[in-house]
């Protein structure tokens, strides 16, 4: 389909940067707004994005902005958009929406308002009277208003980009896997680079930099609600993954380890790395972090240790903290990076951060820890 569309990705808030490069990358010109990057494709552009955007949740159609200030004023301006050119007469379509600083601030009267206004556009456009089936493919829309300001998108992801596939275990407090893959890419890590993740867990972090090392497209493994739509081409879909596969580097040899205190988690990262076809770039170890050692040089050590609110009591966390405060203190030649919601890392740690960034595990706050490598000295 060559028709263009008004696309948005979304992300988590402080990771926009992140997605607005990778869309750079692939040629796309964008903008930027909180939470979100904007840009045209067609329908092959839709399936390129779902299958190579690491950091982003979702890519959106844009359908329709206009302002509202009545429910009648809803009503008419959401009828008049072309909703036939996408939906069929049996598609389903359920309508989530929300609502700030808008005079319409009655999320579920502005979502029944925006359904009966789609389905009394299709009842003409197909000429149908009654109730329309609603027993074919999936089209979540989503009405969203900001200062009476209102935008209809509709989904094209369906489950969160996060959701790669290769996940078949995991622990107590997950990281999810965009978040793992942006925490990566705010490094100064190169595929040349030794990487190493010492508080592994379910082996997030190692197995999203394996990806990155051998040009893994995200999203290969999985499917997308826009693949069942209507106007959906099969070729489209198979040409991409096509393209995607042959764009995989299954002869580099990567640096990456990764280890963790619990056994058990160890046996569940191997086989989510299997999974995800990057096993053998991977040295996993059963180790406690005060153990850990490496002669490797120029590396980058990325990790998401356990914090108060999450798995640990605070006192636990701390004196975590002060462990591995020792434990890489030997590494001046390698880049870490620690995220955690204890603000009072520092102090633990015994070494003030070259940096920090606030980010969001879900829905919490966060702050990444940047520790970059001291300048060699030429004497």
């Amino acid at each position: 389909m060559t028709k263009k569309f008004q696309l948005l990705a979304t992300m988590a808030s402080g990771l926009e940067t992140l997605t607005r490069n990778e869309l750079t990358d692939l040629g796309y010109e964008v903008t930027t707004d909180n939470g979100k990057v904007f840009f045209e494709g067609n329908y092959s552009d839709i399936a390129r994005t779902n299958l190579w955007l690491r950091t982003a949740d979702r890519i959106k159609i844009v359908f329709g902005q206009f302002k509202a200030l009545s429910f009648e004023e809803l009503f008419d301006q959401t009828y008049d958009l072309p909703w036939e050119n996408i939906l069929p007469m049996d598609a389903e379509f359920p309508v989530s929406g929300k609502s700030i600083k808008s005079k319409l601030y009655s999320v579920p009267n502005v979502q029944a308002i925006v359904k009966k206004a789609i389905v009394k556009r299709l009842q003409d456009t197909y000429k149908r009277r009654g109730q329309l089936p609603e027993t074919g493919a999936l089209y979540p829309i989503e009405v969203a208003i900001r200062n009476d300001q209102v935008q209809l998108t509709i989904d094209t992801t369906g489950d969160s980009l996060f959701k790669r596939g290769y996940r078949i275990s995991k622990g107590a407090a997950p990281l999810k896997e965009n978040m793992a893959a942006a925490l990566i890419l705010l490094t100064n890590w190169s595929k040349e680079k030794p990487f190493v993740d010492p508080m592994c867990g379910s082996g997030t972090l190692a197995i999203e930099a394996a990806l990155i090392g051998m040009n893994v497209a995200p999203g290969l493994n999985r499917e997308f609600v826009s693949e069942h739509w209507t106007f959906s081409d099969e070729n489209t879909w198979n040409d991409e993954r096509q393209r995607a596969e042959e764009q995989i580097d299954y002869d580099i040899e990567l640096n990456i380890a990764a280890s963790d205190i619990d056994p058990h988690m160890i046996e569940i990262a191997k086989q989510n790395a299997m999974e995800a076809g990057c096993y053998d770039q991977i040295r996993f170890k059963q180790m406690n972090v005060a153990d850990f050692r490496t002669s490797d040089e120029d590396g980058v050590l990325v990790t998401n240790p356990p914090y108060g609110d999450r798995l640990l009591t605070e006192e636990e966390a701390h004196q975590l903290y002060k462990v591995m405060g020792i434990a890489f203190a030997p590494l001046d030649s390698w880049s870490k990076y620690i995220l955690t919601s204890d603000l009072t890392f520092e102090s633990f740690y015994g070494q003030r951060a070259t940096k920090k960034r606030k980010l969001y595990n879900g829905r919490i706050r966060t702050d990444y820890f940047q520790y970059w490598a001291r300048p060699k000295r030429f004497k």
